[in-house]
């Protein structure tokens, strides 16, 4: 660890920090619809796709109408990504005259990123032709992620209503949250992105000639394409899918520090926003912010593990320079691209997996085992470091409503939230959507590794890292991460088809418990604060909440990560090889 490293993981989150309150305050008033400097622009657009699509702006909707409106709109837009790339070979701008995307394979994709998971079983740059990557999964990334902003802003809704029974209009606020939210910063950015040296045309891909030591000559493809236009949207929706298989870690995708810098800011910049939206729509800001530092302690935590196990280096190779020189980067740098370092490496797989963005500038299968460990425990936990856009506020809202039933039993009374008492139905609703979780983590996971035919027989790595191979691939599809320890083969009609459900039903099924929990707290009425109200707006709040995404998360998780990555490590510093 070097204090230069140090200082670029502070002037990051520091910058995170600064973009919270303004960031917050914007999508307060784009989601009220209050007047915006976008406003000139942007209203005009608005309304005339209301006019096309005949949705009536003023019109309210229960949380049953706006998770039905969700479930269709989705179900449409899987179904339409899907024809595109089992036509794809049919279809204009596909200058490599690349085939139709196989059954299972279309099957994982258009789940992967209608649920903006985003998890890639195949080679972006072999198999997606240039208007599959446009007009399926760009577009994608800006639907997938403008849903969950609106969800998010629904659950608020919630939370701030007084006996309302509902919680805003479901194609209002994806149509804001597309036109207010992601396209501008898209626009811009792809702009930046391509100053700094991130391609973005329609050629066909380049091949150059090139001779061998042995004096043979050989052929190398240079892929390209429009790849700025996906690249913004790649982080800022927090979606992840890379259009070349290296993902971020290509110089196509992020050549310089700077672009690097660019990508982990955006991933965390709108789900940091959220946060102060809370405060703002609740009117209690230092709530917003109370849940603000919990998310950022955890996120610190994070970073500081993966940095002091990374640039300690790899014990197997004792008696090699591993030390931070003039010429040496120090550390383990296997799987990290030089131009970036450890720092920012771990910073940026810190970041990408406390989100739900899945986008890559290292390859986290190469990672030490407890610098492995901390991507995997970030999704673990739920993906509410700062989480996704939108996915990471609801997600952590769930947990917030089961802290303050928590200590609303240490104190024997009934737990109150902001104004609201915590019913039977409302833990209920929270507990269902916490416990899907590690169900079809564990079960899907299990299955595979007892199965040599379909389980094993993808893993490249027997042992302990296999099993982490396995239990990274169903988490990072499950909590709609999309990142992926890339040495188990799952491009196969098993992998393809478990990992495509998992992913619906991450996304889904906590999805209707938090809708249905949002309806329930907007129709409560406000009960006054007493002598006896846990405030949320303390750092012992915020320490409570902390402790118990914690015990719900890792320990939840204990028994298969003790045979994975934490024996790995074990063996590892005994100087076993596996």
């Amino acid at each position: 660890m070097t204090a230069n490293g140090w200082l670029q993981i502070a002037l990051y989150f520091a910058a995170i920090a600064a973009v919270t309150p303004p960031l917050g305050r914007f999508m307060t008033r784009v989601f009220s619809r209050q007047r915006t400097w976008l406003d000139p622009v942007m209203r005009p657009v608005e309304r005339s796709i209301y006019k096309l699509t005949g949705v009536d702006e003023s019109r309210e909707m229960r949380w049953t109408e706006y998770g039905a409106a969700l479930l269709a709109f989705s179900l449409v837009s899987m179904a339409a990504l899907y024809l595109i790339m089992r036509l794809q070979h049919l279809l204009p701008f596909n200058p490599q005259g690349l085939g139709a995307v196989a059954p299972d394979l279309a099957f994982n994709t258009s789940a992967s990123f209608t649920t903006n998971t985003n998890w890639q079983s195949y080679v972006g740059e072999t198999t997606m032709s240039y208007l599959t990557q446009m007009a399926g999964l760009a577009y994608h990334n800006f639907v997938s992620a403008a849903a969950g902003i609106a969800l998010a802003v629904a659950f608020i809704r919630g939370i701030a209503a007084r006996e309302r029974d509902s919680i805003g209009n479901f194609w209002v606020d994806l149509t804001r949250a597309t036109l207010w939210i992601l396209l501008p910063v898209s626009i811009v950015g792809s702009l930046l992105l391509v100053s700094q040296g991130v391609v973005q045309n329609f050629k066909p891909y380049d091949r150059v000639q090139l001779v061998d030591p042995q004096g043979e000559v050989k052929e190398q493809v240079i892929a390209q394409g429009p790849v700025a236009s996906q690249e913004v949207i790649k982080e800022w929706g927090t979606n992840g899918g890379g259009f070349f298989n290296a993902n971020s870690a290509h110089p196509y995708e992020n050549p310089t520090p700077f672009s690097n810098f660019i990508e982990m800011f955006m991933i965390l910049a709108i789900s940091a926003g959220l946060t102060y939206t809370l405060g703002d729509m609740t009117g209690s800001r230092r709530h917003g912010w109370a849940v603000w530092a919990a998310m950022a302690f955890l996120f610190l935590a994070g970073v500081s593990v993966a940095y002091w196990a990374e640039a300690r280096g790899n014990p197997l190779l004792a008696g090699t320079d591993q030390a931070v020189g003039a010429m040496c980067p120090g550390g383990n740098m296997e799987g990290k691209e030089a131009r970036f370092g450890i720092a920012n490496s771990v910073l940026f797989a810190t970041a990408t997996t406390g989100a739900s963005c899945g986008a890559v500038n290292s390859m986290h299968d190469s990672y030490t085992p407890l610098g492995g460990l901390v991507p995997l425990v970030n999704m673990m936990l739920g993906e509410v470091i700062f989480g996704g856009v939108g996915a990471g506020m609801y997600g952590i809202l769930i947990f917030v409503v089961l802290s303050v039933f928590i200590a609303g039993l240490m104190v024997g009374r009934t737990p109150e939230y902001l104004g609201k008492k915590i019913e039977a139905f409302d833990v209920q609703m929270a507990m269902l959507a916490v416990l899907v979780f590690p169900l079809i983590i564990l079960v899907f996971a299990g299955i595979s590794l007892v199965s040599p035919d379909f389980g094993t027989s993808s893993i490249w790595n027997p042992g302990p890292h296999g099993l982490s191979e396995v239990l990274y691939a169903y988490t990072s599809a499950t909590a709609n991460n999309g990142s992926a320890f890339a040495g188990i083969s799952a491009n196969t009609k098993w992998y393809n088809t478990t990992l495509g459900i998992s992913m619906l039903i991450g996304r889904f099924m906590i999805i209707i418990p938090m809708l249905a929990l949002a309806g329930s707290l907007g129709r409560k009425k406000l009960v006054p604060a007493s002598i006896g109200t846990f405030p949320v707006t303390t750092p012992l709040f915020t320490a409570l909440l902390v402790s118990v995404i914690v015990i719900i998360g890792v320990l939840t998780f204990f028994p298969v990560l003790s045979l994975g990555p934490i024996v790995e490590h074990f063996l590892l510093n005994a100087g076993t090889t596996f």
